[in-house]
């Protein structure tokens, strides 16, 4: 490798021969992904440069995708063995360890990539270097390379190719001499915080906190610790357990800027759902902090306290007190170990009269933002770190349930039924469909179950639950309408009846134009070509909707962008450009303030 860093102004100015020599080994043997992505020269930034090779890939044949995953060598395999591998595998294989394998691992490794390739036809590929860059243990490869042999074959050729991508970027960052910085820093922020976990997960290795446990509390103790840390003039927990970290303006009366996230988490969740919204901004504090510059609005960053809905039937508690929607009426709930929210509250120090206080007027802040892990596949399968968000999703829920006519299963013919089961079936398949139709609307059955059913019975009942969701109100109604349209259609043809209760309705919150159209200038400003999308999940953006303009920002997952669940996660590289795209944002502001 060059220990000179190359530059863009290099890259760019290079003839096609040398930029493609410059670029050498970026990709394993396949000189022909730089040749096509130059056309996009100039490179405004590395970024761009990472996108325009991940785009000359996308546009190849298959079987050019399939000779470039064959290109790269086995993981810990004969190359590594007999000392071929290039330069560039060598370094990445080192530092993930695999060059000092047990004979017990160096065995499993073989085993595992003797099975892969005779299911898939190429070798394995996996970024060993990791998230952060500092390489996998061994143990967390050989779980990977056990769990993706699950895989159907064309999502994990997607898989290879996003790793492959990701082995690139890091190469890339090698190349030209840069760290990350800022983004390791956030992500070594969330796995700090990932210590704390409610009993009962931890034994297991898993991360679950829920509202004013012991674990919860620690954690809005470690945050406000590292608010303190990054330089803000004022932090403190709240009346609800929210923490609130202050930057002032430069001058008293100026109005503030609201953003967080959440960091409470699902039950078995990821490290990164909401938590990521409260330390990008936390970095950028600091950043500031360093300058010893101020901005010409002041800047509040909150970490939820509760978003989840996990511990109590609340969710939004944190974002929704402060536009004063806390019901009084969640304190008389109880836990599964029959604690009520106002016994936990009391524990945690927290007064219950103290609650309406918090509540903020809108009209002393500017407006709200927030940055969020994608929780999809999206962004992954475009090739692209971050996302626009043009609306939070509505959402309707239903839970229901056929009643039909149990019956013999050998003596019962076929049309003299009244099966429960399969009347929800076809409405399953029907929603599936009419969703699809929308192109941006989804529609889920979640839950399903025969109660008391028996292999030789055709089933008499069947409880479900229906999820909907679409960008605006009037798109989710109509999808709900042709939903709901289509039960009575099915019940009816087919002898049977059903009930259906609405438990759940929630609004679109659509971003706030000017506010999406900061994010588009921030990220825009980076080189990173502009996708708009809706988020499928609800956020605590949606509650401060209700009173003031939002606006989103999603950043790339790895793993196939999935959420809720231990493998969740984002790389450095993603992370320092949510992070450089906040500063811009708030760069670009001070310009507009006054």
């Amino acid at each position: 490798m060059s220990l000179t860093p190359l530059s863009l102004a290099q890259l760019n100015a290079a003839s096609a021969a040398e930029a493609v020599a410059l670029l050498d080994g970026v990709y394993e043997h396949s000189p022909w992904i730089a040749e096509r992505a130059l056309a996009a020269r100039p490179f405004r930034s590395l970024a761009h440069l990472k996108h325009a090779l991940a785009q000359a890939l996308a546009a190849s044949s298959a079987d050019e995708q399939i000779g470039l995953i064959r290109a790269h060598p086995e993981l810990a395999g004969k190359a590594m063995v007999s000392k071929t591998l290039t330069a560039e595998s060598t370094n990445e294989q080192r530092k993930a360890g695999l060059t000092d394998c047990s004979p017990e691992e160096f065995a499993q490794i073989q085993q595992l990539n003797a099975d892969y390739n005779a299911k898939f036809g190429f070798p394995f590929i996996l970024a060993v270097r990791g998230p952060r860059g500092l390489g996998l243990p061994k143990q967390e490869i050989i779980a990977t390379f056990a769990r993706r042999l699950h895989h159907h074959p064309s999502f994990e050729l997607g898989e290879a190719l996003r790793n492959i991508h990701r082995i690139a970027e890091i190469r890339l960052n090698d190349k030209f001499g840069v760290e990350p910085t800022l983004g390791n820093e956030v992500w070594d922020w969330q796995e700090q915080l990932s210590v704390h976990t409610d009993p009962g997960y931890a034994e297991l290795g898993q991360l679950t906190v829920t509202y004013l446990t012991d674990a919860h509390r620690a954690c809005a103790a470690q945050i406000a610790q590292g608010m303190r840390d990054c330089g803000f003039d004022s932090v403190h927990i709240d009346a609800v357990g929210n923490v609130v970290g202050r930057y002032e303006g430069a001058t008293p009366d100026a109005k503030t800027l609201l953003t967080g996230s959440h960091y409470d988490t699902v039950r078995n969740g990821g490290k990164y759902d909401g938590r990521l919204g409260i330390f990008v901004p936390m970095a950028c504090v600091r950043e500031l902090k360093k300058q010893n510059r101020r901005l010409p609005f002041a800047f509040e960053v909150v970490g939820f306290a509760e978003e989840e809905g996990q511990r109590y039937k609340a969710t939004f508690l944190g974002s929704g007190a402060l536009i004063g929607h806390f019901n009084t009426a969640w304190l008389d709930q109880a836990d599964a170990d029959g604690i009520t929210m106002r016994e936990a509250m009391k524990h945690a120090g927290l007064r219950e009269e103290d609650i309406p206080k918090i509540q903020r007027d809108p009209s002393k802040y500017l407006g709200f933002v927030e940055v969020h892990i994608e929780q999809g596949p999206v962004l992954t399968e475009l090739d692209l770190p971050l996302g626009i968000v043009t609306s939070i999703n509505g959402s309707v829920r239903y839970v229901g349930e056929v009643f039909g006519m149990a019956s013999h299963a050998g003596t019962t013919p076929m049309d003299r039924r009244r099966d429960a089961a399969a009347a929800v079936a076809e409405l399953i398949l029907f929603a599936e469909q009419r969703a699809a139709k929308d192109g941006d609307s989804v529609a889920t059955v979640g839950m399903l179950q025969v109660p008391n059913g028996s292999i030789n019975v055709v089933p008499g009942n069947c409880k479900f639950s229906l999820d909907i969701r679409a960008p605006n109100n009037a798109q989710r109604d109509s999808l709900a309408a042709d939903i709901l349209a289509a039960l009575k259609d099915i019940c009816e043809r087919r002898s049977v009846r059903y009930t259906l209760e609405e438990t759940m309705r929630a609004a679109a919150a659509p971003s706030a134009p000017e506010w999406q159209a900061r994010w588009e200038k921030a990220v825009d400003a980076l080189g990173i070509p502009l996708f708009r999308m809706p988020s499928g999940a609800g956020h605590d953006a949606m509650k401060l909707h209700e009173v003031m303009p939002q606006a989103m920002l999603f950043v790339r997952g790895i793993n196939s962008g999935i959420s809720h669940n231990p493998l969740e996660s984002s790389t450095n590289d993603d992370i320092q450009l949510s992070v450089e795209a906040f500063q811009l944002l708030l760069d670009n502001l001070a310009k507009e303030t006054p």
